[in-house]
């Protein structure tokens, strides 16, 4: 009800409120945690603040296209009609009438001005509110009820598609609360509307950007779609574009959680089928900047490394992919030797690589021969 107010005090007690029931510390099993579903009304209140920050967040010039104002369109007696118009000029009214024609009249933001003050608290209360969505959505019983909620994704795509204009934390929380209910995300769901290209080219357009915090999330993102089969068909033809940037988040001046997500994406990619292992194959760099990841001295978390090495076991599988593969033998049979943790891998590795050679260069080449 105090979101619902529209009353500036009780919008900002509600939302401290919920900012303080949202956060939980990292690590932090909160079983008071309360979930939305058990609270109706609530999702769709916290949207509809954002709603309402985007509503005046434009141009004047477009408030009309917006938000039309249609109370009394076609009624006369309520003042705005034109069925008994005056043309006289000693009409008192006659210049309202004459606004009216223009179209002033007709304009929610012609008839509710707001200053820049109002318009940095509507700012504050949306920006606020995507940090409740952010909290919310760690939430596991609240992953569910958000990615079925249609309302509530169309809104954080609009977040997205208008990145250049909005605050960069608005951002930042729209595309983390899509990135933790993107394992309930199924593309299917969405056929015959927009919603699904909308939401895949903005999140290439947050994959594409040089925001550490935006394209970490959306590579991340990728990763945790293309795990549902239903989406693949959708994400597929994206491939061209996703792992060139993907390998390119894998050189040295990323950031460590950039290359943390581009490992966990192109594993996951490589894992589809063998048109993905193929291309990847072919990624100009991708080979060299996996091997680099497992070279010893990068301090990544053991889940990383190991992600890159079984990335590189999946190219290896193809058939197609061993004369590549070969060029970089005896780096995988060094890595073999110095990283005792992931011997396992390298030697299916070097198996894969010996077996079944038929052609000459590469019998020479195999020295790692099997039984």
């Amino acid at each position: 009800m105090a979101l619902q107010s529209g009353l500036k005090g009780e919008l900002a007690w509600a939302i401290n409120s919920l900012t303080l029931l949202s956060c939980k510390e990292k690590d932090d099993t909160r079983k008071d945690a309360t979930p939305l579903a058990k609270v109706p009304g609530l999702l769709d209140s916290l949207l509809e603040v954002i709603r309402e920050w985007r509503d005046v967040a434009h141009e004047r010039v477009f408030a009309k296209l917006s938000r039309p104002r249609l109370l009394g369109a076609d009624q006369p007696y309520t003042g705005f009609g034109l069925e008994y118009e005056i043309t006289t000029p000693d009409d008192p009214l006659l210049r309202i009438r004459d606004d009216a024609k223009d179209g002033w009249c007709w304009d929610e933001e012609g008839l509710f001005n707001l200053d820049e003050i109002g318009r940095q608290e509507k700012q504050l209360c949306a920006v606020a509110v995507s940090n409740i969505l952010r909290n919310f959505s760690f939430m596991p019983e609240n992953e569910p009820t958000m990615a079925q909620h249609r309302q509530c994704l169309e809104t954080l795509i609009t977040v997205l598609e208008d990145h250049e204009l909005e605050d960069e934390e608005f951002v930042t929380n729209s595309i983390e609360t899509l990135l933790n209910f993107a394992p309930f995300l199924c593309f299917k769901n969405f056929k015959g509307s927009t919603t699904e290209k909308r939401l895949l080219d903005a999140v290439m357009t947050m994959l594409m950007s040089p925001v550490v915090a935006w394209h970490c999330a959306a590579a991340e993102l990728l990763g945790r779609l293309v795990v549902n089969p239903d989406n693949e068909p959708s994400l597929l033809p994206f491939v061209s574009q996703i792992f060139p940037r993907l390998v390119e988040l894998l050189s040295t001046d990323a950031s460590g959680d950039a290359l943390a997500a581009s490992v966990a994406a192109l594993h996951n990619f490589a894992e589809i089928n063998t048109e993905c292992r193929l291309r990847l194959a072919s990624e100009r760099w991708a080979i060299e900047r996996l091997l680099r990841v497992l070279t010893p001295g990068h301090h990544l978390p053991h889940d990383v490394t190991r992600k890159a090495a079984l990335t590189l076991e999946s190219l290896t599988s193809e058939p197609q992919n061993r004369a590549v593969m070969l060029s970089f033998e005896s780096s995988i049979a060094e890595l073999a030797v110095v990283d005792q943790r992931m011997s396992d891998v390298f030697a299916r590795i070097l198996w894969e690589l010996s077996s079944g050679i038929s052609s000459k260069a590469g019998s020479l080449r195999g020295v790692w021969g099997s039984s």
